[in-house]
């Protein structure tokens, strides 16, 4: 099992931390919402819970809780500018077929264009992207 993440999204998050003045990482999940089922979650993490499941990538730790992993196994944390628009994407290999949009986590997205022909995914700007 893995979740791992781009240089560009690791220096995004390196960057705001350090802006921040504080973190260990970033903590990634699964929460249930509206009839599609679960959407994600994204937002900085100050400590490493003992249940945390903790993958690191070019010096940066992404935690997922133990309920979250079977649905996010796999992933691929990216960070991407589009045009005008900024933000985390997700390569998801259990993602069928959904809406995305752009989160900011440190950035000022705005909303991306619906649907995902190949399994990639975006996240919201409140944080909240259907899987």
């Amino acid at each position: 099992m893995a979740v791992t993440l781009t240089e560009a999204a690791a220096r995004h998050v390196t960057r705001y931390i350090a802006k921040r003045g504080k973190g260990v990482g970033v903590r990634l999940g699964v929460r249930t919402t509206g009839c599609s089922g679960l959407a994600y979650k994204l937002e900085y993490a100050d400590e490493v819970a003992p249940e945390d499941h903790v993958f690191e990538g070019h010096g940066v730790k992404v935690l997922i809780d133990p309920k979250s992993l079977p649905y996010l196994d796999g992933t691929e944390l990216d960070f991407v500018r589009e045009g005008l628009n900024e933000g985390f994407k997700f390569h998801n290999p259990r993602e069928k077929d959904r809406p995305g949009a752009v989160s900011p986590l440190g950035s000022k997205p705005q909303t991306a264009k619906m649907g995902s022909p190949n399994g990639a995914g975006v996240i919201s700007k409140n944080g909240v992207g259907v899987i």
